[in-house]
């Protein structure tokens, strides 16, 4: 405030004192503009950490003990394993599912093995996962995807029976892939790893016994994000 107008022995025009009231609400006009500023910083800044992620691809969290493994899947390469695997994951079947086999090598240091680990509910709802129909196949030939470090695949004996039972890939065996395999027809992959591979090579590194882990690691629930 203009020091002149803090006198108390003064009297002021009428001209001073409509001065003084044009500066006052100039300076109430400027600090009610910064703090509308602030207030809408704010509310931008609560909305972007707030507000869920949009994906292209759907975004799945599979929820172990010990930490959660992120997964996107391919729905425009593989959409037929993509909707199934979306369907079980809505229905509840992997409530309570596990992990319960495993292809690794031996004497390999844990950090540089390769092959896989693979779930679903055979040892957790055997009378369930018998219901389940088998879906199509989509061999890597037509979705151009590969089994490569992280990607996901269905589980399956003949063509046509895979469903609920999947496998994450360590390191990269393409073997599975169609042109490489026995059949020509491979494993379905449709999808990967975007965040835990840690996690995966940690579950992979669990006691075994032949290709089944000792205790098959439980998973909790694998959900949408």
């Amino acid at each position: 405030i203009p020091q002149r107008f803090l006198k108390s022995n003064k009297i002021y025009s009428s001209s001073d004192l409509i001065l003084f009231v044009c500066y006052v609400l100039q300076h109430l006009l400027y600090y009610t503009s910064v703090i509308n500023k602030f207030f809408s910083f704010s509310l931008i800044l609560l909305l972007v950490i707030f507000t869920p992620h949009q994906y292209i691809y759907p975004h799945l969290i599979i929820k172990i003990k010990v930490a959660d493994i992120e997964l996107e899947l391919f729905k425009d390469k593989a959409p037929v394993s993509v909707a199934a695997f979306l369907s079980y994951v809505d229905s509840g079947y992997y409530k309570d599912g596990s992990f319960y086999r495993v292809l690794s090598n031996d004497n390999v240091p844990r950090q540089y093995n390769t092959g896989l680990i693979q779930g679903g509910i055979f040892t957790s709802n055997q009378a369930l996962l018998d219901r389940i129909p088998g879906i199509a196949h989509e061999a890597t030939a037509t979705t151009h995807l590969s089994h490569t470090n992280g990607t996901i695949s269905l589980a399956r004996t003949t063509p046509g029976t895979a469903s609920t039972e999947f496998f994450i890939c360590v390191g990269d065996p393409t073997q599975f892939d169609s042109n490489q395999s026995a059949d020509s027809l491979g494993f379905a992959a449709f999808g990967k790893v975007v965040e835990g591979m840690d996690v995966v090579r940690q579950i992979q590194n669990n006691p075994s016994r032949g290709e089944y882990f000792t205790v098959p690691i439980r998973i909790e629930n694998i959900k949408r994000l």
